[in-house]
């Protein structure tokens, strides 16, 4: 078993505004903490990094996200994939869409009371994080709005790791934690203010019905 205490005594305390000391990176840091792990140990933090990247976060993930046994691991991932969901329904009122399409379904694990017959993911009433969404989806500044998404997953880490100590839950949240501060590390302020205007050109370029305000 790894040394838990000892590998958490040594992480620093992450704040959103926290940066890299020296040369490090976020590879570099979680390689250190990787290496102090187990085999078993490093599986988990190998699925956590998954769930992070477009291409692996699909329906067969988070089938075996919410049937893990890893409880970090099944609440945040029935979170985030509750959050997704919010998002593309929120797109498509903007695209003016049927409200579920591309709606992610079909991940409920088969022992979930809330899946039907057809393994569909009733994720509607049962996101807590629901309101705060919406009014973070109603902010016009895009860059705003994605600082706002990233501190509701700030607090739903603070939350499901709030009695871990010291605890592979507690190393998996950091690492979660980390990625987020890096994101706004690589993607800050003017440089990330230019990145969203050329996204929001985009977005426009393909879909003219969306009409978002940046705000200056």
């Amino acid at each position: 078993m790894a040394n838990y205490e000892y590998i958490i005594a040594g992480l620093d305390v992450l704040s959103p505004e926290w940066h890299y000391s020296g040369n490090d990176s976020f590879d570099s840091v979680v390689g250190e903490i990787r290496s102090q792990l187990s085999e078993r140990d490093n599986a988990l933090v190998d699925f956590l990094l998954r769930g992070g990247t477009e291409e692996g976060a699909d329906a067969e993930f988070y089938r075996s996200a919410l049937s893990h046994r890893n409880r970090f691991i099944r609440e945040y991932f029935r979170f985030d994939l509750n959050l997704r969901n919010a998002k593309v329904r929120f797109l498509n009122s903007a695209l003016g869409r049927n409200a579920d399409m591309d709606v992610l379904t079909g991940a409920a694990a088969e022992d979930d009371s809330r899946a039907d017959l057809d393994g569909k993911l009733f994720d509607s009433g049962t996101f807590e994080e629901e309101g705060r969404t919406a009014q973070i989806f109603a902010l016009t500044d895009l860059l705003a709005r994605e600082r706002e998404l990233d501190s509701l997953r700030w607090d739903k880490i603070d939350e499901i790791t709030v009695f871990d100590d010291f605890d592979i839950e507690r190393i998996l949240g950091f690492i979660e934690k980390l990625r987020i501060v890096d994101r706004w590390i690589v993607l800050d302020e003017t440089e990330g203010r230019e990145r969203f205007k050329k996204l929001i050109s985009e977005v426009r370029g393909t879909f003219g019905g969306v009409n978002y305000k940046e705000e200056q």
